[in-house]
């Protein structure tokens, strides 16, 4: 995980491990026919050359929101050894931006942010300015976003539940959030554990 200032001026501090995630991770990935991405293979440098050619992009992982700015909210990835350009100023190795997301160019059908606070943002007459416009604004039809903070362990299944009713029941891609939240729900009753999901843009 990268080291990000708690607030603007501290001292950076290392995000801490989320087993949650890479056993989510783990779940999924047989789901899509692939193979999950974990650790230090998840680099940013990594990442963002196979986001292009991605159907489905699946990041569980820390998000950073940016209540001021918007475009400096970031999904947290493993840090490059030794990043292939110089980091301009104000920016964190490991750290994949809105502003950095909006300048992409995706084909991806879905992206989910399986994160605390993706879809939240500076709220201006445009909307609210963050991750899920910076990837609508890249060409993503559906973006699936947090509102608040996500518990770990009720995310997972809720997220295995959902590329289930996705892949497997054939559901579209409201249907499978909304059956993949019902299903959470009986075993994590407090709405804070299965209600956090939006889907913005396209439901099919």
């Amino acid at each position: 995980m990268p080291s990000v200032p708690p607030k603007t001026g501290e001292k950076a501090q290392q995000l801490p491990p989320l087993p949650g995630a890479e056993k989510e991770a783990i779940a999924i990935a047989p789901l899509l026919n692939t193979k999950a991405i974990i650790g230090s293979q998840g680099r940013k440098a990594a990442i963002v050359q196979k986001m292009p050619s991605a159907r489905i992009i699946h990041l569980a992982t820390h998000g950073i929101l940016d209540d001021y700015r918007g475009l400096g909210s970031a999904i947290a990835l493993a840090p490059d050894p030794s990043p292939p350009s110089p980091l301009k100023p104000g920016q964190i190795n490991g750290l994949l931006t809105a502003e950095e997301i909006l300048d992409m160019k995706l084909q991806a059908d879905l992206v989910v942010l399986s994160a605390c606070d993706t879809g939240r943002g500076r709220i201006t007459g445009d909307g609210v300015i963050g991750l899920s416009r910076s990837l609508i604004s890249a060409g993503v039809p559906s973006v699936m976003v947090s509102l608040w903070s996500v518990p770990d362990a009720p995310t997972a299944a809720l997220m295995t539940q959902f590329y289930t009713n996705l892949q497997h029941h054939h559901l579209d891609k409201a249907q499978a959030l909304r059956n993949s939240m019902l299903t959470t729900m009986k075993t994590h009753p407090n709405p804070k554990d299965w209600a956090a999901f939006t889907l913005i843009g396209e439901s099919q």
